[in-house]
């Protein structure tokens, strides 16, 4: 199992928590960069979120090939 199926399976189980995560890294970001890329941060928080919210759903259960 891969990291990546790891963390998608983390998400399917606690998609709050992966959310929570996203936020704070980007509010870090901002703090740490002045807000000079705020808008850009506040993109890629939507799309972190969105992501959780469409990968998230399935509960962690890839079906397997």
């Amino acid at each position: 199992m891969s990291i990546v199926d790891k963390v998608k399976e983390m998400l399917g189980q606690h998609p709050d928590k992966g959310k929570q995560g996203v936020e704070r890294a980007g509010d870090m970001f901002d703090q740490r960069t002045g807000g000079k890329y705020a808008d850009k941060v506040d993109k890629a928080q939507q799309k972190g979120s969105d992501y959780i919210d469409r990968e998230g759903g399935g509960g962690g259960q890839q079906p397997q090939p």
